[in-house]
This record gives structure tokens, C-alpha cells and sequence, in this order.
């Protein structure tokens, strides 16, 4: 048996996708048993989802996600895989980050509060 390491790359079909809860499952050759897939993984603007039956192409790396053995990086529907955004320099992974400042007018002149 050859166990995949890295990340892959192929072709695939939905298994299924549960749009109310974000995530899916893709089956094909390079990812035996099914990879599951997050809708921040698939590569399209608006409202990501993806329908059970559909062609995509996938990234996938050999990881243990939720009883499968590959999780989807990048899922696109067209022939030329779309390119990736770039990140910020300040950012520490592919987690997007946000920073709140609230000001507060108050009796005693104010004050702020700062919440990363």
C-alpha cells in the first residue's frame, strides 16, 4: 500500500455538500476514501458551494480530517486553477485577521477599549 504524503493535486466529483454547514466531500483518484472540503477552500467569489455530482479540480493535503484522509486547500471549478490571494506581510498563516477599536463617549470623558 502507498500512503501519500504532501499535498496532492487532481480531478474530482462532489460526493456531497452540506451548504447549511459549510463543508463537503470530494472523491477521486489521488484521494482514496474521500477528501473532505471546507468552503474556505473552494477558489470562486460570492457564495462558495459546491453541488453533489459536480467536476472540480482540487489541492489536498494527507491529513486527518473528521474520518477522511485527505482535506481539501484549494477546490476550483474551471480548467486553469484560479490564483491565490495574496496575503498580507503581517499575516502569521491563512487565517484572516480583524482588529475592533471601540470608543466609548461617556460622563468621566471616555475611554477605549482595544479587542484583537
Amino acid at each position: 500500500m502507498v500512503v501519500q504524503t504532501g499535498v496532492v493535486a487532481d480531478s474530482g466529483v462532489v460526493r456531497e455538500f452540506h451548504v447549511d454547514e459549510g463543508w463537503g466531500v470530494i472523491d477521486g483518484p489521488a484521494v482514496p476514501g474521500g477528501c473532505w472540503v471546507h468552503f474556505s477552500a473552494i477558489a470562486m467569489g460570492g457564495f462558495r458551494h459546491l453541488a453533489a455530482g459536480q467536476f472540480v479540480w482540487l489541492r489536498a493535503e494527507a491529513v486527518e480530517q473528521d474520518g477522511f484522509s485527505f482535506r481539501a486547500v484549494k477546490v476550483w471549478t474551471e480548467d486553469v486553477e484560479p490564483a491565490s490571494p495574496l496575503r498580507s506581510r503581517h499575516s502569521s498563516g491563512g487565517a484572516y485577521h480583524s482588529r475592533l477599536v471601540l470608543t466609548f463617549d461617556g460622563p468621566e470623558g471616555g475611554g477605549e477599549l482595544d479587542n484583537e
